[in-house]
């Protein structure tokens, strides 16, 4: 077979290959055996090897498994991916249908979908092709996981469509897979997963496809990240989109025409639920029209358009053992119930929450009670009550201490507050916690530093604050219990990656007091630098949509305070990035743009310019673009069919552009 024979025979293959897997995989219709699917498959391989200029990147053959990787490079979204309010009975829908009315009108319509327990991915295609795949991460800043995601079989390599689009989905591992898996882990003496969704987040996550490959995973695709251009004006017209490009959706969805039609629809899975072949947690409810949907906008977490339906939390009966006391970052006291090991929504749950004493007092908590504890939201152990009536006499009461669990110094109850609190700054459970937070996903993310290893570091005094991370060796870890050379290498190399964060990363794992991971991020882009944010005065601060004077307070105590400088300069010593790495900030930019400074808010469909380019464009020049209109408005720009935000903008005096307007000021 010559060269040009084998081209031709490897497309044949391909195009066989990729219509029986759709047909199998997709719309689990097979026209074929598998062993033929395995012979075609087998054959492909072959040529591709003695031929290896023919192989492209959508061939079936790319979904064996690639090289290991070291590590997982981080991704950007393009447009962040939200999540959702929740709702847990009839009464929060028929508000969520309230506050949609009251800002659209009466005539909404409604998608239901089902909720899958897995884990939220972004696929990005270019000109058809599967270009990359990536975890949700925080919502802004995910993992590139696309060599695991192509070991799915029901992710298309290629689309029947030339087009470039970025869609979102749910992996996940269906109930047969997941059998299949635990079985095999105990035959092997391991720790069985404890349910599907950590089973199928914990595949993705593997360095090696080919172990992600052998998970057999799936995926529904629910959404398209940017539906501007498409020609697409409603939520179901996109998902019927997502079918014709070969994409896999969920049938089970329902277009419904109220709320009533919606309320049937949840009862009515939370009967069927058992009976899937994959785990589901609840119901999606979204606004079906794309111009309602832009009318209601979104909060900083989440669309006001879609709400999630959680199911009723499964509820059990067990004994509470033991109230255990630990101490946190900013010195809460918080105890934790100790209870006889039960199966709660699928884990083993030994361990709950009660969070503070006035708890364990309004729900007359003994040691020794027999307990109904529940999952909220399918999650997280909570005790629910007690069940009095079985006391036997030998139940003891409960007292909180009087001194730190961890370094004897006396607790306090600050005004207003109803926690204990730890105020000794060098208590080592705080300094512990602050370490662990410091490394998290949503801070730093340095990836290998978990609680137990944070804990032997610190246990052997080889860490006493975060810039000692950045002083680690490789014989200081090599030394570590179950260290070994390759973790210790990607655990060195996680490290040193680490200090290229932007400064919104690092700001959030310093742990300063209110501020979260969206409050970094604004702060980072206000000010684009730690010197400038470190000399910022409380007025500057509180003049900043979402910094109160709380905030602002705590801010402005944290920058003052000596230790805080001198932390400040070690890890810029250490090489640390102290500066935001996003769009021009508006302090440090140097711009004399009609931008430079101003908050501005898009609206309607522009045609020459998709709403991200528009947005990256105006942020290049030191804009914010906002969410929604208020007070600290500057200006709107209009596009076709805009709704409520430019009705409030005129309501409000706002300057309002045009799209031809924001063209000729973008280049000038």
């Amino acid at each position: 077979m010559d060269l040009q024979m084998a081209e031709q025979r490897i497309n044949e293959l391909k195009s066989l290959l990729n219509q029986y897997g759709y047909e199998y995989y997709v719309l689990d219709r097979p026209t074929v055996p598998d062993a033929e699917y395995d012979r075609l498959m087998q054959e492909l391989l072959k040529l591709e090897e003695k031929y290896p200029e023919l192989k492209t990147p959508d061939s079936p053959s790319e979904r064996v498994g690639g090289p290991v990787l070291d590590l997982f490079e981080k991704v950007e979204h393009r447009t962040p991916m939200l999540s959702l309010g929740n709702a847990f009975n009839d009464g929060d829908l028929r508000d969520f249908d309230r506050r949609v009315r009251q800002a659209v009108g009466d005539d909404v319509s409604y998608v239901c979908e089902l909720k899958i327990d897995g884990l939220a991915v972004s696929l990005r295609y270019e000109n058809g092709l599967f270009h990359q795949g990536a975890t949700r991460g925080d919502g802004t800043i995910g993992e590139d996981i696309t060599a695991n995601l192509k070991t799915i079989k029901s992710i298309p390599l290629r689309l029947r469509e030339n087009v470039s689009i970025e869609v979102r989905g749910e992996a996940f591992m269906p109930k047969r897979s997941f059998e299949a898996l635990n079985r095999a882990k105990e035959e092997n003496g391991e720790e069985p997963f404890a349910n599907p969704r950590n089973a199928a987040a914990g595949s993705l996550r593997q360095l090696d496809p080919k172990m992600a490959a052998s998970r057999n995973l799936d995926v529904f695709l629910y959404g398209i990240a940017d539906i501007g251009g498409l020609g697409v004006t409603s939520h179901s017209e996109g998902l019927d989109y997502l079918d014709a490009l070969g994409f896999k959706t969920n049938k089970e969805r329902r277009k419904c025409s109220g709320i009533d039609d919606v309320i049937e629809y949840v009862n009515s899975w939370v009967e069927k639920r058992p009976h899937l072949p994959y785990e589901i947690d609840g119901i999606v409810i979204k606004v079906d029209s794309l111009e309602q949907q832009e009318q209601l906008g979104t909060t900083a977490k989440s669309p006001r358009w879609a709400v999630a339906f959680k199911f009723p939390a499964e509820e059990v009966v067990t004994t509470l053992l033991d109230i255990e006391l630990s101490v946190g970052r900013t010195g809460v006291v918080t105890p934790t119930a100790i209870l006889i090991p039960v199966k709660v929504a699928g884990t083993t749950v030994q361990r709950a929450s009660l969070h503070n004493e006035d708890l364990i007092r309004e729900k007359d908590l003994k040691i020794g009670d027999k307990v109904v504890i529940k999952k909220a939201g399918d999650i997280i152990p909570e005790v629910v009550n007690v069940l009095a009536e079985e006391r036997t006499g030998t139940e003891r009461d409960f007292y909180m201490p009087t001194y730190c669990p961890e370094c004897e110094s006396e607790l306090v109850r600050l005004d207003g507050e109803v926690a204990l609190r730890c105020i000794n700054p060098k208590c080592p459970a705080q300094i512990r916690e602050g370490l662990i937070h410091f490394v998290s996903r949503d801070a730093m993310n340095i990836e290998g530093l978990g609680e137990r290893v944070i804990s032997q570091l610190f246990t052997e005094k080889l860490i006493a604050d975060v810039a000692d991370l950045y002083k680690l060796t490789k014989e200081q870890l090599l030394a570590l219990e179950r260290m070994g050379e390759k973790s210790v290498s990607n655990l060195l190399k996680a490290i040193e990656a680490s200090k290229s964060n932007s400064l919104e990363k690092l700001l959030f794992g310093l742990g300063i007091r209110h501020v979260g991971a969206k409050a970094a991020k604004t702060l980072a882009q206000e000010f684009g630098s730690m010197d400038h944010l470190a000399a910022a005065t409380k007025e500057h601060l509180i003049s900043i949509n979402e910094i109160g004077e709380k905030m602002a307070d705590s801010i402005v105590t944290f920058f003052e305070q000596e230790e805080v400088t001198s932390l400040l300069e070690e890890l810029s010593s250490y090489g640390v990035n102290m500066d935001y790495k996003g769009s021009k900030p508006v302090i440090a930019a140097e711009s004399d743009s009609i931008f430079a400074g101003k908050t501005i808010v898009l609206t309607g469909k522009l045609e020459k310019l998709s709403r991200n380019e528009a947005k990256e464009k105006i942020e290049a020049l030191g804009g914010n673009v906002a969410g929604s209109v208020s007070k600290k408005t500057h200006l709107v720009i209009a596009g076709e069919e805009a709704g409520s935000k430019l009705s409030k903008a005129q309501e409000l005096g706002i300057e309002v552009w045009d799209e031809e307007k924001l063209l000729v000021e973008l280049n000038k």
